[in-house]
Formats: structure tokens, sequence, C-alpha cells
């Protein structure tokens, strides 16, 4: 299994980026997906969309940042707009294991090495 994040970057507040994490060695489309954060204050789930397509968010990106999939691309992406300083973090995208909820950390099987997003004037 490999998950290579991309799209990182630093942002003015107010700013949009897209993060990419670009899967291989499972089959992707019968796979829910997440993205979490790692930040000095903790490691926080973001956002996860299941293989149905149904998304979830967490409350302090809700309306924000929107999650996709494209399952012939073997790719999930998060859109992230209004940038705000507090989302400055390492964005990783993981696999959600089996019967366990897109935003239970502990339930993930595998993870991206990580992108770096930066938020500041």
């Amino acid at each position: 299994v490999r998950l290579v994040e991309s799209g990182g970057g630093l942002v003015q507040p107010g700013g949009s980026l897209r993060l990419s994490c670009a899967a291989s060695g499972f089959t992707f489309s019968s796979s829910a997906m997440s993205w979490a954060r790692q930040a000095p204050r903790g490691l926080e789930w973001v956002s996860g969309i299941y293989s149905d397509g149904s998304k979830y968010y967490a409350d302090s990106i809700r309306g924000r940042f929107t999650i996709s999939r494209d399952n012939g691309k073997n790719t999930v992406y998060l859109q992230m707009n209004n940038l705000k300083p507090e989302d400055t973090a390492v964005y990783f995208c993981a696999t959600v294991g089996g019967g366990y909820r897109v935003q239970d950390l502990d339930g993930y099987d595998y993870w991206g090495q990580g992108t770096q997003v930066t938020v500041s004037s």
C-alpha cells in the first residue's frame, strides 16, 4: 500500500489549497479514506469519505473544506478554502480499516508521509 500526499504549501489567511492523495496497492474504490492533521496541539481528524461517496467533516473545518474522490485515478482530494492560521499542520491521508468510522484515528491501516500546510501572512 502506498499513499502519497501533495499540494501543501504556504498560503495567506483566506487563501485556498487543494491537497491530493494518490493511492496504490489496494482496491481504492472499496476503501474509506480520511484526512487527518498533525499540529503542535496534537493529531486531529479532518474529514473522511466512504466508498459510497458519503462525506464527513470535523466541526472545525465544516463549510470551508471539501473532500472528494476520483476512483478512476485512485485519488482522494481535500479542497481547503478560507484557510486560517490554525489550519497550519502536516496533513495526512489514511486508509480506514474495516469496521471503523472515518473519524476513528486508531482505525487507520495505512498513512501517507504527509504534506505541510502553513497559513501565515
